[in-house]
């Protein structure tokens, strides 16, 4: 697609964005998955996710929408090695995935800081949990330099609690990028925070991944948030959760440098996703299947 030059931002930020290497190679590689719960009470089976396959490349955004409860987060902790399967499997860097690794990392919907702890003493909390065999000095300098690219420099010792939804949020981000993962899981990450604050944010996880190159699944209800952000949008059915469709997202980026909305491919593409999705919202919105 060619846009006039106008309209695909300033040519710093697009050299920024083209530093970053095409996607090559998968990364994530699920094949017939199915991934379920026990509900104790019941004395019965849940099945959240049924015969999932999708590889998602190396440097690649993806994005699965879908309805409440169709089991997009169980997918995502499925990668994260938080739940096993029950068929099929889940296999990252081509190994299979036994348990969590510091080559993932997970960015919350609801900030998940510690109230007692500094921005910075938050996003060094990785290096705690884990020995990536740095240095003092680096792990410093890896705080310091991910501080810096979500925007909190001069915030380093502000508590959680005198900061706003957005920056708590950022603090997130700096902290699931702080162990240079190789991948970033978004489990709905803006869904707590203001409408306008929501689109700027999107906004910086775009620039964000344009300079560190992770490959990110990303979950959101939100179709619009969807296209602007994602390669490849996943749209999942409802529970058990199946890939009805896997749509390729082709509008140029940055995406937020103009009013990628007004595009005629943008509508498109939205009306072709609430298609695959309405009537699946429909069915959660009646309570069907519970």
């Amino acid at each position: 697609m060619n846009l006039p030059q106008s309209r695909v931002g300033s040519a710093a930020t697009r050299s920024q964005l083209a530093a970053v290497p095409k996607p090559t190679g998968p990364v994530i590689v699920s094949k017939g998955l199915t991934v379920g719960y026990k509900l104790h009470r019941e004395r019965k089976r849940l099945t959240a996710l049924r015969n999932i396959s999708l590889t998602v490349n190396r440097g690649e955004f993806v994005v699965l929408v879908g309805p409440s409860g169709c089991g997009k987060t169980t997918f995502i902790n499925a990668i994260a090695g938080l739940v096993e399967p029950w068929e099929g499997s889940i296999e990252v860097n081509g190994h299979p995935v036994k348990g969590p690794g510091p080559d993932r990392a997970m960015v919350f919907q609801d900030y998940a800081l510690m109230p007692w702890r500094t921005v910075e003493s938050n996003v060094r909390m990785p290096f705690e949990l884990q020995n990536l065999g740095l240095t003092q000095e680096e792990m410093d300098e890896r705080v310091r330099r991910y501080i810096e690219l979500v925007d909190l420099k001069g915030f380093e010792k502000s508590y959680p609690y005198e900061l706003s939804g957005g920056m708590k949020q950022r603090v997130g981000i700096a902290r699931a990028l702080v162990g240079e993962p190789d991948i970033l899981l978004a489990d709905e990450p803006f869904a707590a925070i203001d409408a306008m604050t929501r689109e700027a944010m999107q906004g910086e996880l775009e620039r964000f991944v344009a300079k560190t190159g992770q490959t990110v699944v990303f979950i959101t209800h939100s179709i619009d948030e969807a296209i602007t952000l994602a390669d490849r949008v996943a749209v999942v059915s409802y529970r058990p959760g199946q890939i009805k469709e896997v749509v390729d997202v082709k509008l140029p980026r940055p995406r937020f440098d103009y009013d990628v909305k007004m595009l005629p491919e943008y509508g498109e593409l939205r009306d072709h996703i609430w298609r695959l999705v309405k009537d699946e919202a429909l069915q959660t919105a009646r309570g069907e299947n519970l």
